[in-house]
């Protein structure tokens, strides 16, 4: 079925109004509310209802099929992360090798390593007692390591995939998650650079909320924590870091090797070769990822009994539940619009927009977040409404536009936001004004540092 009129737009544009109502006006949850606008968008676009539902469940399955067990694997994963005291051990490493004075910088690159596989929320509750005791210890403001520590996490939270939010853009537009995950990584740096420098300015002038010079007993408080850290079992640094770098590497290198397959004259001799073959399979996320929860669960807590580490990986996908439902519902949208030609419909008229399209992601993404909060949320309903309207335009970088709905997502973190409030209590700031430059402002100047990432992609590599 293919739109023909102007009813089609305009059903899109109600869609998304009633979309944004629904998820911040009513108690109805963004699952219902992707699958209503998946409707009304079928409906102006004059398709028939059997039509619509077939629509709807093959959008929903083909998501699914793409990225939903890959997303399974690595919240267990991040969950046997959380629990064996890996990220602390590497935490307490990059402390040591930056020595005093440079706290800030490694936490920034502790959240940024960490948030990979665990959920920024977790991520930060889990390291937040060590930023409080290298505050007392040094005399530094705990907003200033505080920031630090949450924007670190923040970026590859958006960024980089197997974190649901990412890995779902890259399943949605279609693209090679091993030239996601580098994509992202690189584009997280600059956005983590003005924010430190940020988080120390601010340190020094919001007395009201911070320690400039901890007292006696806080000091001995935060030595004693350092102490007691020192003396856990935790795991060594290698052994931590494994399931984070090993599936990332496989990831990548298949990455590298279909690109120099493609480039190679026997292309299809080469990519027959048991090597390269095995290289793919290895590669693949899913399998990857299963690696990465193999190596967790026997380096990571061999000694822990089998149904406790069952119940803790189950925990972990009692947690990415929902997650699902949101990426596979934004899925059934996406596949109405491209089912009913409205998303063809658009794509002609944004090809003549003197906007590059690939920023379309990320302001649908940015206003998305801002209405409802959820950056894995923004990032999936942006990629569901963006990815079959950019797939029509000759020419644009479905890289780029993936990366470009993470970004957006990072947009003005507040009340809405349960990474603001974490950030915020944690931390001990209670006035809304403080709470708006402690978490607010830094996320909107790293999702600035991204628009211009993204532009100048845009410009130079379009």
């Amino acid at each position: 079925m293919k739109a023909d009129s102007s009813l089609a737009l305009s059903g899109l544009l109600i869609a998304v109004v009633l979309l944004g109502f629904l998820v911040t006006r009513t108690r109805v949850h963004v699952v219902i509310a992707l699958l209503v606008a998946a409707t009304i968008a079928g409906l102006s676009a004059a398709m028939p209802p059997a039509e619509i539902i077939a629509s709807i469940s093959k959008g929903f399955g083909s998501t699914m099929a793409g990225i939903g067990l890959v997303i399974g694997l690595g919240v267990m994963m991040g969950r046997i992360l959380e629990i064996s005291g890996a990220a602390e051990r590497i935490a307490y490493s990059l402390v040591k090798w930056l020595g005093e004075k440079r706290e800030d910088w490694a936490l920034a690159v502790t959240g940024y390593i960490v948030s990979i596989p665990v959920f920024v929320d977790s991520a930060f509750v889990m390291l937040h007692p060590l930023a409080k005791a290298l505050a007392a210890r040094g005399g530094r403001p705990i907003i200033t390591l505080g920031i630090a520590l949450a924007i670190g996490a923040t970026a590859t939270h958006h960024l980089v995939p197997p974190t649901p939010g990412p890995l779902a853009a890259a399943g949605i537009f279609g693209v090679d998650v091993g030239q996601m995950v580098l994509l992202g990584m690189v584009l997280g740096i600059p956005c983590l650079l003005p924010v430190i420098f940020y988080a120390r300015w601010l340190g020094r002038r919001l007395p009201a909320a911070t320690t400039p010079r901890a007292p006696v007993d806080l000091i001995a408080a935060g030595e004693g924590f350092l102490r007691e850290a020192a003396r856990k079992p935790l795991p060594g640094l290698a052994v931590s870091l494994m399931p984070i770098v090993v599936p990332i590497l496989l990831i990548m290198l298949k990455t590298l090797t279909d690109l120099y397959v493609k480039r190679s004259g026997g292309a299809a001799e080469l990519a027959a070769h048991p090597v390269i073959q095995g290289i793919g399979f290895f590669g693949t996320p899913m399998i990857a990822l299963a690696v990465a929860l193999l190596l967790a669960v026997y380096l990571l807590v061999p000694r822990m009994p089998r149904p406790e580490v069952l119940e803790r990986m189950e925990e972990g996908l009692a947690s990415a539940g929902i997650i699902l439902l949101v990426t596979g519902a934004g899925g059934a949208l996406g596949g109405v619009l491209r089912d009913s030609g409205t998303a063809d419909l658009v794509a002609r008229k944004i090809a003549a927009w003197p906007m590059p399209p690939v920023l379309l992601p990320f302001f649908v993404a940015t206003f998305v977040r801002f209405v409802q909060g959820s950056g894995t949320v923004a990032i999936i309903t942006a990629a569901s409404i963006t990815a079959p309207i950019l797939t029509a335009i000759p020419g644009v970088n479905l890289l780029f536009a993936a990366q470009a709905a993470a970004m957006g997502s990072m947009f003005f973190s507040y009340f809405n936001d349960s990474m603001f409030w974490v950030v915020c209590r944690l931390m001990g700031v209670r006035d809304v004004k403080h709470q708006i430059l402690v978490w607010s402002v830094p996320t909107t100047i790293a999702w600035a540092i991204a628009l211009l990432e993204l532009s100048l992609l845009a410009a130079f590599w379009p």
